[in-house]
Formats: C-alpha cells, structure tokens, sequence
C-alpha cells in the first residue's frame, strides 16, 4: 500500500467517523429539545387553572324577575348563605304597602354542571286585599356566574289553587 491509499483510506474512515458523530449530536440534541419542549407543555399544563372543573359561586344577592306563564310577574330578591340557606323577600311596589317586604327563609342545593335548586316559602299580593301563601321553587342553571335562568313552580297552600309555572331570571346583585 503507499502513502497516497493509506491517506484516502484514513480519510474515508475518519469521514465515516465524523459522519456518524455529526449524527449523534443531531439526535442527541434532537432528543433533548423534545424532552424540553414536552417537560415544559406538562408543565405549563398542570400550572393552568381549571376552568371547566370550577362552578360558578351561588352566595350573594341575586335579583330575580319571575313570569309565570298564566300571567303575573314579580320581582324578588334572594340572598343565598353558605351552607345552603337563604332568604326570600318579594320587592314589588306592592308588597311594602301591603307588609309583605319582611323576607322569609329559603334552601338552596347545587346540582350536576352549573345546576342549582332555590326552594322557600312565598307570599305573594292578590289584588288589593288579599295574599296567595305558598312554595316558590327554581330551577335553574348558571348561563354566566352572575345569571342564573330557568324554570320556576309557585305551588299555593291556600285551597285547591293549581300551581302556576313560568320562567325566572336571577341577575346578581351589585354591591
């Protein structure tokens, strides 16, 4: 062999050589920018608040307009407590001249998703005289954290008065 093979032969195999080192950095660093970029998606993943696991917080004053579909409407205020306890007060412009502005207590129960049950006793102005006593139910669901809108059901206590049924809208209050 002479000088000028043993040359090529050495190049050859420190090319060889260079080639398969060149590739170890490209995979090595190949395989270290994923590791990184997937570390950091993990973690800026667990660092994230969840949105869709946290409800939307019941206590507070709410507003509430109620429809009922035979006719009538009326407008009350609902202050939810911890616990599941509340107060009723109807604020129609009747209802302080006719002394039914004194609140009375009500239950509330959160349900599946953005569910919520509003139960309690309610008195409301019959004309100019009289008083419809009776169970205010709501059914609703949180549209956003300061609207909740669903069904509602006012069953009478006084005789044999079918139940009346309508829709409700409870904004929160602000203050």
């Amino acid at each position: 062999m002479t000088k000028l093979e043993g040359m090529t032969n050495n190049k050859r195999v420190n090319n060889r050589s260079l080639a398969f080192f060149s590739f170890g950095l490209r995979a090595s660093f190949g395989i270290r920018h994923s590791c990184f970029v997937i570390s950091s998606a993990l973690v800026l993943t667990l660092m994230a608040k969840p949105t869709q696991a946290q409800s939307p917080n019941i206590t507070g004053k709410w507003n509430v307009e109620v429809s009922f579909g035979a006719g009538g409407q009326h407008s009350l205020r609902f202050d939810a407590q911890g616990g599941g306890k509340g107060t009723f007060m109807l604020t129609d412009p009747i209802a302080k001249a006719w002394g039914v502005d004194k609140p009375s207590e009500a239950k509330w129960t959160r349900g599946e998703g953005d569910s919520v049950t509003v139960s309690g006793p309610m008195e409301f102005p019959i004309g100019n005289v009289g008083r419809d006593a009776g169970t205010l139910v709501f059914k609703g669901k949180f549209e956003r954290p300061d609207l909740i809108t669903g069904e509602v059901e006012f069953s009478s206590l006084v005789g044999e008065r079918p139940s009346k049924h309508g829709t409700f809208k409870a904004t929160r209050a602000g203050g």
